[in-house]
């Protein structure tokens, strides 16, 4: 591509760069230039005009974008994604529902690093989406790029993003109660757990409020409703062998992991009851902030099997915003 000024009667089938005034209407950038323009042009007595030109074998933004686009997403309805209509070198992908953004980051890489004007950018890995949500753009910087490198980038990335639906789409709440304190605080902690289940479409099937005890707990997790188990106690859950990972084992299932390092969350623990998850939420969930737990519910609603090396992996980027009403803060207040 050729990017600079020419005479108006060298403009013809060129690109527009810049908007102007021309005959007190404005031309918009991006115009291709007609016999027309190039006649109003001369008429209005402009002596030049700047414009791109397309060498042989370049691909013009819209098409090149739409191209891009399409190899990302061979297949919109699969991935979870709608695509917007290439405008100024533009695609954007929404996604179709709650769910979390999967993508092949070192691909998205890869691409990246082809031509500076072939662009693609994303949501982090795993961010939650709802209905809608602007998940990825793809971006043209320039008016046209070489037809080579466009495939080059399509290839290195076919197929590199899509979303995760949700696919456990009702769950159970088992509140623990200490004393009459608790129970007013298992109010508030359902309201929270509900809104967070609510934003990925899933529903509150069964609320069970029973005593801190191994034995009470245990009984709940065989009988509560829903395709998967929340547990959220009065009393923090402080070890592997704990109340409440202990009930879980009492009802005949297994704790796969106690702790995380996301803070707040840090106090989780993760576990199975015949072919449910169960998640041990930790004290923190009775905030409606970000917490750990927020990113072990979303994946587990959508189908993964959360390893101990992907729960490792999330203390980069782990140190989340404080939540005032937590009982032991991070740090003193400075001055106290």
């Amino acid at each position: 591509m050729r990017f600079g000024t020419v005479a108006p009667a060298e403009a013809e089938g060129a690109v527009l760069a810049h908007s102007m005034r021309l005959d007190g209407r404005k031309l918009s950038k991006g115009t291709i230039l007609t016999g027309d323009h190039v006649a109003r042009l001369l008429a209005a007595g402009i002596g030049g005009v700047t414009v791109a030109r397309l060498d042989p074998g370049d691909i013009g933004e819209d098409r090149a974008a739409a191209a891009l686009a399409a190899a990302l997403v061979p297949d919109a309805g699969a991935a979870g994604l709608t695509l917007s209509v290439p405008h100024a070198g533009r695609v954007n992908l929404h996604a179709a529902g709650p769910g979390i953004v999967d993508l092949d980051a070192a691909a998205i890489h890869g691409l990246n690093l082809i031509d500076p004007a072939i662009t693609f950018a994303t949501l982090a890995p795993m961010t939650r989406t709802t209905p809608g949500m602007l998940v990825g753009t793809v971006k043209i910087i320039s008016y046209a790029v070489p037809g080579a490198a466009l495939e080059r980038a399509c290839e290195a990335a076919r197929g590199a993003i899509r979303l995760r639906p949700v696919v456990l789409t009702s769950a159970g709440l088992i509140l623990t109660e200490v004393d009459k304190e608790s129970a007013g605080l298992s109010r508030k902690a359902e309201a929270a757990v509900a809104a967070r289940l609510g934003a990925l479409g899933i529903g509150l099937a069964d609320v069970r409020s029973v005593p801190h005890d191994e034995v009470a707990i245990a009984a709940a997790i065989g009988s509560v409703r829903g395709a998967m188990v929340l547990i959220l106690t009065g009393a923090a859950t402080s070890d592997l062998y704990d109340t409440a990972p202990q009930a879980l084992r009492r009802a005949g299932g297994t704790v796969t992991r106690f702790g995380m390092p996301v803070d707040p969350g840090n106090l989780l623990f993760l576990g199975r009851h015949d072919a449910r998850p169960v998640i041990g939420l930790p004290g923190c969930a009775r905030s409606p902030a970000l917490n750990g737990a927020d990113w072990v519910l979303e994946r587990i609603a959508c189908g993964l099997d959360l390893s101990a090396e992907d729960i490792a992996a999330m203390g980069v980027g782990g140190l989340l915003k404080e939540i005032p009403i937590r009982p032991q803060p991070r740090e003193a207040l400075r001055g106290a």
